[in-house]
């Protein structure tokens, strides 16, 4: 018995630190997942002073997307947001499922929802959008951005 006790002792180093069984079952899900919505409801904005400095802007900014026909294994979802729905890439990473839409014209916007429960069925989740234009538009993105919410796994 005692050496079964000291073989196992070194493969319970491999194991995740401040691993669950729930983080576990979380992470099958979100592997499995075909379908999610997120709802992010605080922003932070980062900017730039004329002097060079940097300065952030919080504040409550709703913002909805949905995600489909997402497939893991393959890569491929579809994000539907404001402005329709896009192709995106998708990639699980340690049970992290992530989001990535890159636009030609420059921005990049990723989604990462972590399997982590805020509240029973929602996941953390956080959006950012890099993106920066010299003028800045009320409704449109000119600075970057980052929303913090939950999302919830559809199917």
């Amino acid at each position: 018995m005692r050496r079964l006790v000291m073989a196992m002792v070194p493969m319970c180093a491999l194991l995740p630190v401040g691993s669950s069984a729930q983080e576990y079952r979380l992470s099958a899900r979100l592997a499995a997942a075909k379908a999610l919505t997120c709802e992010f409801t605080n922003r932070a904005m980062g900017t730039w002073t004329k002097a060079g400095t940097t300065e952030v802007e919080t504040k409550r900014v709703p913002l909805t997307l949905g995600f489909e026909a997402v497939d893991a294994d393959g890569g491929t979802a579809v994000v539907v947001g404001p402005f329709g729905p896009s192709d995106i890439i998708v990639r699980l990473s340690t049970g992290t499922l992530h989001f990535v839409q890159s636009y030609r014209e420059g921005p990049l916007y990723t989604t990462s929802i972590f399997p982590s429960e805020t509240r029973e069925g929602k996941l953390k989740a956080v959006h950012t959008r890099h993106e920066y234009t010299e003028v800045s538009l009320p409704g449109y993105t000119s600075r970057p951005e980052q929303s913090y919410g939950e999302c919830t796994i559809l199917k």
